[in-house]
């Protein structure tokens, strides 16, 4: 009996690789005049460079920058970074989201220290290896460091890339992205050129050529070969995929202050999981009348003395929206609170401030948000 022949399914290639091909000289050209001034830029070290690469990542520049500065003063190099407490970590990370980013950068500084003495490796399939490290920050780290000759292929490329050429594959799909990036590579040399092209591409995506909104062709170095807007369709790319309906959970949180005390009670989240291991104000689920809350309490052994509605409050992750409701609870002094024995953490205001990190889902719900 004869063996099936192999069949090899075909890349998906990008058309007209010409424009691809004629970006180089104009983009170049256009960049050192129109560069934004940004710290990782001005001192593009592999760590800076690193860093800065997983903040940016589904966070505006404008709201980086000072974590940037912040983290980068508390944590200057790999080595302090792997040896970085977790809460610590966590704190510095408050409000920038995706909380993942940050754990997987401690672990990936921590296989740098064991692995590389501390040093970090700038070639791009080394790079990929490390935690949290894809084929764009790869990309990115390679290039602007180590001025090696890797297409780094986020978002804003895409967008350029598939308006250019009029390319009509899904953005949203790991085949367009490499698509993408074969694409760019024969454009691609061995030297600085590699770093300032990569930041170009990003730049012409972040300031000209945006989304969410008609584009700024008449700003656009590319615009004489750009084929969407020579065919007036720059709307109708990237191509996306519908995304499912994000899931919707109603929640009851809790501001439970003990009185005596002034303390804050909060309790940390499971390891694994949304949001994990950060610490959360307690809740209940779905959307609970003051009785049931002042019921729930009193089954726990809790002295609840006054309870206050606060504002409602709604909170969207990328794959869940959380529909919060709030009370304000004080619980009665004198009855031993802080020693209740369960799983609470009673927090004074300094240290809601400086040691716990509160995911801004319960940010809203703290006493200086009220």
């Amino acid at each position: 009996m004869n063996a099936k022949k192999k069949t090899t399914r075909p890349s998906i290639a990008v058309p007209h690789e010409d424009a691809l091909l004629q970006l180089k000289t104009p983009l170049l050209a256009w960049y050192p005049t129109v560069a934004r001034v940004l710290p990782w830029r001005e001192e593009p070290t592999p760590y800076r460079v690193w860093i800065s690469e997983i903040m940016l990542q589904q966070t505006r520049v404008a709201a980086v920058l000072p974590y940037f500065e912040r983290f980068l003063k508390t944590l200057p190099d790999i080595a302090a970074l792997a040896s970085c407490p977790d809460d610590e970590l966590m704190k510095l990370w408050q409000g920038l989201g995706y909380y993942s980013r940050a754990r997987n950068l401690k672990k990936a500084a921590q296989v740098i220290v064991a692995e590389y003495g501390g040093v970090m490796p700038l070639d791009f399939e080394t790079l990929l290896k490390l935690p949290g490290i894809g084929r764009y920050t790869a990309g990115a780290i390679s290039s602007i460091a180590g001025h090696h000759p890797a297409p780094a292929v986020d978002g804003n490329v895409l967008r350029v890339v598939t308006r250019l050429t009029l390319f009509d594959g899904d953005v949203l799909k790991d085949v367009t992205k490499r698509a993408v990036e074969n694409a760019l590579r024969p454009i691609y040399e061995e030297g600085p050129v590699s770093a300032t092209l990569n930041q170009a591409l990003m730049e012409l995506g972040a300031t000209v050529c945006v989304p969410n909104g008609a584009p700024h062709c008449d700003a656009c170095p590319l615009a004489a070969f750009c084929l969407a807007r020579k065919e007036d369709c720059t709307a109708d790319f990237p191509k996306k995929a519908a995304k499912k309906a994000r899931r919707i959970e109603q929640m009851t949180v809790l501001r439970l202050i003990d009185e005596e005390t002034g303390r804050l009670a909060l309790r940390q989240r499971p390891k694994k999981g949304l949001l994990a291991g950060l610490y959360e104000l307690p809740h209940l689920p779905g959307h609970c009348k003051a009785a049931d809350v002042r019921r729930a309490l009193f089954d726990a052994d809790y002295p609840v003395h006054h309870v206050r509605r606060l504002a409602p409050a709604r909170h969207v992750f990328s794959h869940v929206e959380w529909d919060i409701i709030a009370y304000e609870v004080t619980l009665a002094p004198a009855t031993g609170v802080a020693e209740h024995g369960d799983a609470l953490l009673w927090a004074t205001p300094a240290e809601l401030s400086s040691t716990y990190s509160i995911p801004s889902a319960f940010q809203y719900f703290l006493p200086n948000h009220a």
